[in-house]
């Protein structure tokens, strides 16, 4: 591995469904890997609406930005995955609990699937504190 990036993995995040890791930092910042609704205890999907599922995406987030020494609301941008943008109010609803004041920038993408049959889908781009 580079000795520009570290790679962080996060004890309070489920574990990786794949060949990566929670979140990489470089340059003084960190960048999330996508976060699926899953528990991270059990690794099950969790939430019975799109909007629930964002909830722990976001909570899955907040561990991994916590284990790199930072907090969700250090996040400078964030990319929200929706296999129905007709969730997108919903899900805008939870989003805005986690960000009641100065919000990150954000994109909202449509997409077919998600891993293990997720609703949605969230990564992070975070920068590190001082």
């Amino acid at each position: 591995m580079s000795t520009n990036r570290e790679s962080v993995t996060a004890i309070g995040a489920p574990a990786a469904v794949g060949p990566y890791v929670h979140a990489v930092r470089a340059g003084g910042m960190l960048y999330c890997s996508g976060q699926i609704p899953l528990h991270p205890e059990t690794g099950e999907l969790v939430g019975e609406t799109t909007a629930e599922q964002a909830g722990r995406c976001l909570e899955n987030l907040q561990a991994v930005c916590a284990a790199a020494g930072a907090t969700l609301a250090d996040a400078v941008k964030i990319t929200v995955y929706l296999v129905d943008m007709d969730d997108f109010t919903a899900v805008n609803e939870v989003y805005a609990s986690f960000f009641e004041t100065d919000p990150p920038a954000r994109v909202a993408v449509a997409v077919s699937r998600l891993p293990r049959g997720a609703s949605v889908e969230l990564d992070a781009i975070v920068a590190l504190p001082g």
